[in-house]
C-alpha cells in the first residue's frame, strides 16, 4: 500500500501550518459555500449548526460502502453529525438533520482514526465532512504524530468550497463526493442550496485536479476520486445532465456509483403532497428509471464501477 500523501505534509510541517490556516475559516465562517460568517471559535452556529468542535455520531469499520473501499477490513466510517445540506428525503436524517451525535475535541477525533487503523481498516473515510474541514485537520496533525498510516476518504454531498478543498490538496487521498442534481431549481427545493449545481461543478473539477481517476491496487483504493450519483424517481436528480458533466468535464475514466436506492425519507412524503411537481418522491425508483440512467452513463462514455449494477 502506498504512504498515503498527508504523511509527507505532516514531516514537512505543512500539514501544522494548514490546519492553522483552516482556524482563520471558522473566525468568519467561510468553511462552506453557505458562508454563514459567523465565528464559530466562539461557538456560534451557522447553518450547519455546528460551532467549535466537530460533532460525531459513530466511528467503525463500514463494509456497505463501495467494494474497492471496503476490501476484507472494511472502511473506517467516522460519520459526521449535521451537513451543509439539507435533503428533505436524506436517509440518514436522524445524523444530519436531527443532529444525533456528540461533540469531540481532537485528540478524540484523532484517537477514533488511529483504533478504526488498529482494528484493520483501509481508510479513514469521514462521511459529510465539508462542514468541519478545519476540526479534521487539526485531528489529523495528531493523527499522524501518533502514527496514522492508512489513506484518508473524504465522502460529500459534493456542496463544498474550492478555497476550503485546496488546504486539502495533498491531505486526502480519496474523494468520494455526490453529484446530486442537474437543476438547481430542484437543488433549491430538495436540498436547499440554490447554487448547488455550479458548486457542485466546480468542486468536482478541484478534487479530480488534485487526485485524478480512481486507483485500484489489489481490489483496494489507494488514490483518485469516486463519484456518487442517486437516481431520484420521475427524474427529478436531472440524471442525464449530471452524466454527461463527469463524461465532458470530469473524466469519461471516473468511478461512478450510479445508486438506485432511493426510498421516501424524511420529509419526502410530505413534499410530494404539497407539490404534485414532486409526486415522485412518495415512491421508490421503478426499475426502468434506473436502467435509463445506467444505459445513459454508457451512451456518454461512462464504464467504470456502474457496471456491476446493470444486473
Amino acid at each position: 500500500m502506498p504512504t498515503p500523501s498527508y504523511i509527507a505534509l505532516h514531516e514537512t510541517g505543512e500539514l501544522r501550518q494548514r490546519a492553522e490556516v483552516s482556524v482563520d475559516l471558522l473566525m468568519d465562517c467561510l468553511v462552506c459555500p453557505r458562508k454563514c460568517r459567523v465565528d464559530r471559535t466562539r461557538d456560534e452556529k451557522g447553518f450547519c449548526r455546528t460551532g467549535a468542535l466537530a460533532q460525531v455520531s459513530s466511528a467503525g469499520p463500514h463494509f456497505g460502502e463501495e467494494p474497492e473501499l471496503v476490501g476484507h477490513g472494511g472502511s473506517g466510517t467516522i460519520f459526521i453529525t449535521h451537513c451543509n445540506l439539507a435533503c428533505e428525503y436524506c436517509q440518514n436524517y436522524t445524523i444530519s438533520q436531527c443532529g444525533d451525535g456528540e461533540e469531540v475535541p481532537p485528540k478524540e477525533l484523532a484517537a477514533m482514526m488511529l483504533r478504526l487503523e488498529r482494528q484493520g481498516c483501509h481508510n479513514i473515510n469521514f462521511v459529510t465532512p465539508s462542514h468541519v474541514v478545519p476540526q479534521i485537520l487539526d485531528a489529523l496533525v495528531i493523527a499522524a504524530e501518533q502514527g496514522l498510516s492508512v489513506p484518508l476518504v473524504y465522502n460529500s454531498g459534493g456542496y463544498d468550497s474550492v478555497e476550503t478543498l485546496r488546504l486539502l490538496d495533498g491531505v486526502v487521498d480519496i474523494y468520494m463526493p455526490d453529484a446530486k442534481y442537474g437543476s438547481n431549481a430542484i437543488a433549491s427545493i430538495l436540498s436547499h442550496a440554490p447554487d448547488y449545481v455550479e458548486v457542485m461543478k466546480a468542486a468536482l473539477k478541484e478534487m479530480h485536479r488534485q487526485v485524478d481517476d480512481l486507483v485500484v491496487r489489489d481490489g483496494i483504493a489507494v488514490c483518485g476520486m469516486i463519484i456518487r450519483h442517486l437516481v431520484l424517481p420521475g427524474n427529478l436528480a436531472g440524471s442525464a445532465d449530471v452524466l454527461r458533466f463527469i463524461a465532458e468535464e470530469i473524466s469519461p475514466d471516473s468511478y461512478l456509483n450510479i445508486m438506485p436506492q432511493y426510498r421516501p425519507m424524511w420529509h419526502a412524503a410530505e413534499i410530494a403532497q404539497n407539490d404534485p411537481a414532486f409526486c415522485a418522491l412518495n415512491r421508490p425508483l421503478l426499475p426502468d428509471e434506473y436502467r435509463q440512467a445506467i444505459a445513459f452513463a454508457g451512451d456518454v462514455g461512462l464504464h467504470r464501477g456502474f457496471s456491476r449494477l446493470k444486473s
